[in-house]
């Protein structure tokens, strides 16, 4: 069993970096599993990821600029294109192969870039999580979000594992209306070959202030609303959650027009071991879709996301002061321990692995 104020991450999986628009010709800084990267593009435009430390002196190359050569290290020049080989030395022909720097292997598509962590020998591209709709902007108009986060990137996993929180965090936004009736919902947890998958349904109750600023449901409507949830080890949430007026028959075609629909993609890469960057992609399947109706929506999301930030931080807080202290499972923790244990078995692997190599 691992410390829960500091369960490790594996390392042979895929990250999210950065979104695509954060990777420009102006090196960005980022630490991941606690190793100081840096990001950027190369003149052609193609996305790369190095370690960020120059070879020479142990300059952070974050501190450099892109040339037509690749990346210039701001200290003395030196330069490393995208797969980590010094290209140029001012005023030396030969390049000794040791002034290399790590490259990272990057895959970008969907407005993620991905970030291979682990051996480069074990790279399973099959393990990419596929997020469709970012590439539909006509049916579900995105908003890109990030968030530095001062806790264990699985407190975040496990927050959008148990939702029986909502209507106790979000009451203002996404948890008003019937307490009960959300906490008590029908719940149908499955485990699969990458996590847990669950969905949740609640026939007949008041929908929430969020969902009727969204799809502008009557005063006094019942909805049948649902919340789907998968996780997919070691750091992705992909979430599809909404509601139809009763009689609509949610339950037998929740694709239809009218109502609330939201599709969300969670992701938080672990920075160190009590901090991680917290990605999200919000797709509106509901609105009118105007911009001003998308930032709209936007802003409700961010809103209740701060709610949890204030949480699952203080959480982390009072972990770290009696880490070893055992916790009180409960009914409604069944996804959430099924996603724990999927990545101590992921953990447990590599480790038996890299002693096994020994």
């Amino acid at each position: 069993m691992h410390n829960i104020a500091t369960l490790p991450a594996p390392r042979n999986a895929w990250y999210v970096g950065a979104w695509s628009h954060e990777v420009t010709e102006k090196p960005l800084a980022r630490t991941i599993l606690n190793e100081r990267v840096v990001l950027f593009r190369d003149r052609a435009g193609k996305a790369a990821a190095l370690e960020d430390r120059c070879s020479h002196r142990a300059t952070p190359l974050s501190l450099g600029e892109v040339t037509e050569r690749g990346l210039e290290c701001g200290y003395h020049g030196l330069t490393f294109n995208g797969d980590g080989d010094c290209v140029f030395i001012p005023g030396q022909d030969s390049i000794p192969p040791q002034a290399c720097v790590r490259a990272y292997p990057v895959v970008e598509r969907q407005g993620f870039v991905w970030l291979w962590t682990g051996d480069p020998e074990r790279i399973d591209d099959a393990t990419l999580i596929d997020w469709p709709w970012n590439d539909d902007a006509e049916n579900w108009p995105v908003r890109y979000g990030r968030m530095h986060l001062k806790c264990n990137y699985m407190l975040v996993m496990e927050n959008l594992m148990d939702l029986t929180h909502i209507p106790y965090i979000h009451r203002k936004t996404i948890g008003g209306g019937d307490q009960m009736g959300q906490v008590n919902a029908e719940m149908i947890t499955k485990r699969t070959d990458t996590g847990v998958h669950y969905i949740r349904w609640m026939d007949g109750i008041q929908p929430p202030p969020t969902y009727v600023k969204a799809a502008g449901f009557a005063e006094g409507v019942k909805v049948d609303r649902w919340q789907e949830f998968e996780y997919v080890a070691p750091i992705t949430v992909l979430q599809w959650t909404g509601a139809l007026e009763s009689g609509r028959g949610a339950r037998e075609n929740r694709d239809q027009d009218g109502g609330f629909s939201l599709r969300i993609y969670h992701g938080a890469t672990p920075e160190t071991d009590t901090s991680c960057h917290y990605y999200f992609a919000i797709n509106n399947g509901c609105m009118a879709r105007s911009e001003a109706d998308n930032d709209k929506l936007f802003q409700e999301i961010w809103n209740t996301f701060l709610e949890d930030i204030d949480f699952v931080e203080r959480q982390q807080a009072c972990l770290e002061t009696d880490p070893e202290r055992p916790l009180v499972d409960i009914k409604h923790d069944s996804a959430r321990i099924q996603a724990r244990r999927k990545i101590e078995r992921m953990v447990a692997a590599e480790s038996a692995m890299a002693v096994a190599a020994e």
